[in-house]
């Protein structure tokens, strides 16, 4: 079964799979002389005459050569593999890193980038050169069988047309199931994934059950699923090994028709037997292969899905030196929709000088979130730009732009790792002073010294065991430890008490006062040491001014 997706996917490794599918050929000519030669003994030691030492010894010699062919061929195999594996993954993982968020669903996800991989691994490393294999090696048999009694010959073509093409038209209708059944996998496992990451709050509505007993249901309904594939693929299987066998019958018997009219020898009805057989090795092992990679190719719709995402900004640009220290930040006629949405921003113009340190302010859905995601670089604008240090942000690098705005989410994300690897994140050579000094600025030393191992504690999955406001106060300080000439604070105050806020803002404005700092927030307090503060409303500016915003003050009579 060839699928053009895959095809055009096997342009990123045409050598491993035709360097395979040459190593198929040598050892299939090394099948056909074995027979050939096994073949001429056996006649010589049934007619009694003729000397077999030279037959035989040449028949050891290609036992051997054929041997270590076979054994060299499966580490190669597994090797290209593991290339193959490597080199589709790290494509997908480009085009996942540059897709929208709403196409990173994580369960659906890793099933096709591990489990569509995986399978994908036999269809190009064993089934595609395979099919090399099969689209040569009978036809040239068949010829060598016609030479010898043609009436074999002719029996032997029909069985072999039969025997590759037969299975492939019901491998056409497997396919089509499996792909259903894929869908139906990639579905569950991304709601497996959802509903262990929410367990405490399906807990809290009492809906774990109801969740519990639909993913029950949906999982026998795959299981069934995946039973009556492998029923079909049974009936795919014995119509290959009956054209196979019966292939070999009919050859055999017409080149005894052959020995009995005296039209052929008793060597030649040998022979042909023995050839026979070797014209469909290729072929069962094609339908060995095909099953082995069929779970690639019933992937090919979720990987297909991944790779024509449309990616969320458009290439890099060609400016590597990062925005120095205290870099200006302007959004110019800037326009942006959400895809599928009517929420974004649009018409901002604005402009933050060097060192400038500015709260954006307004209510929930009014845009603040959007130019935080617009200046990382989360999206590219839909009309104007947005530029730091007057090169607009498409004219970075992306390792550049990286080094010049780091945005720190309300809800940042943790890893695994031990928090020292956690703060190191943007700066991985940092030194253990910066990254203490860095924790004291964002309050966070003293909360991180008291965890079992301090800094060298290993996190659960996104921090898990940490509250909120010190989840936020590590991701401050990883913040600060990255140097970034801009940052950007969207809401990281609001799980901290008045308290830690006030230390937390404090040590942040202290930590490098000519930085060039945005903090988004909803309450006034975490804005309480800009300079300048910008209000937002339905996407666009609503009003400005200079100092630290300032709770505006409410008619007499009016409502507390």
């Amino acid at each position: 079964m060839i699928h053009r997706r895959l095809l055009q996917l096997a342009g990123t490794v045409p050598g491993p799979i035709l360097a395979l599918a040459a190593v198929g050929l040598v050892l299939s000519a090394l099948h056909v002389a074995f027979a050939v030669l096994a073949g001429l003994v056996v006649a010589s030691l049934v007619r009694g005459d003729g000397e077999v030492g030279a037959p035989l010894t040449a028949l050891a010699v290609v036992a051997l050569v054929r041997a270590a062919v076979i054994w060299a061929r499966e580490p190669l195999t597994t090797r290209i593999g593991v290339a193959v594996r490597i080199r589709l993954r790290s494509r997908l993982l480009d085009k996942i890193a540059a897709a929208p968020e709403s196409e990173r669903r994580a369960g659906r996800t890793a099933a096709t980038v591990i489990g569509g991989v995986d399978g994908l691994d036999p269809y190009y490393t064993r089934y595609l050169p395979q099919l090399v294999v099969v689209l040569l090696v009978p036809a040239t048999i068949v010829v060598l069988v016609a030479a010898l009694a043609p009436p074999a010959g002719a029996a032997l073509a029909v069985a072999a047309v039969v025997a590759v093409l037969a299975p492939r038209l019901w491998d056409a209708r497997l396919l089509r199931n499996g792909r259903g059944r894929w869908e139906a996998f990639t579905r569950l496992s991304g709601d497996y994934v959802e509903a262990l990451q929410s367990i405490p709050l399906l807990r809290s509505f009492g809906a774990a059950g109801r969740i519990g007993a639909d993913l029950d249901v949906r999982a026998e309904d795959l299981r069934a699923r995946t039973m009556s594939q492998l029923r079909v693929s049974l009936v795919e299987s014995a119509l290959s090994s009956l054209a196979i066998h019966l292939g070999v019958v009919a050859a055999v018997l017409a080149a005894l028709a052959a020995v009995v009219t005296g039209s052929a020898t008793a060597t030649t009805a040998v022979l042909v037997l023995m050839l026979a057989r070797e014209c469909f090795r290729p072929v069962a092992e094609l339908g060995q292969h095909w099953h082995a990679g069929y779970l690639g190719l019933t992937a090919v719709d979720g990987l297909d899905r991944l790779l024509s995402a449309e990616p969320a900004v458009s290439g890099e640009g060609s400016r590597t030196a990062p925005a120095p220290r205290g870099a200006s930040v302007e959004l110019s006629q800037v326009a942006y929709r959400y895809p599928g949405a009517e929420t974004g921003v649009s018409g901002i113009d604005l402009r933050i000088e060097p060192g400038d340190t500015v709260a954006i302010l307004g209510p929930s859905g009014a845009g603040k979130s959007t130019v935080a995601r617009l200046l990382e670089r989360g999206a590219d604008p839909d009309r104007g730009t947005v530029s730091i240090d007057g090169t607009d942000l498409r004219g970075y690098t992306h390792r550049a732009l990286r080094q010049s705005v780091v945005v720190v989410p309300q809800d940042p994300v943790l890893f695994a790792w031990s928090v020292r690897e956690n703060l190191r994140l943007y700066r991985p050579d940092a030194g253990d002073a910066e990254i203490e000094a860095a924790a004291h600025a964002a309050d966070a030393h003293e909360m991180i010294s008291a965890l079992p191992d301090g800094y060298d504690t290993v996190l659960a999955e996104n921090g898990q065991q940490l509250s909120g406001g010190q989840r936020q106060r590590i991701a401050i300080a990883r913040a600060l430890l990255a140097r970034a000439p801009v940052l950007v604070l969207d809401e990281v105050t609001s799980a901290l008490d008045a308290d830690t806020e006030r230390r937390v803002v404090e040590g942040v404005f202290a930590d490098a006062p000519e930085r060039t700092t945005i903090v988004i927030a909803h309450r006034l307090s975490a804005a309480e040491r800009c300079t300048r503060w910008i209000r937002f409303e339905n996407g666009r500016v609503a009003s400005t001014g200079e100092g630290p915003p300032v709770v505006p003050a409410q008619p007499a009579g009016a409502p507390r």
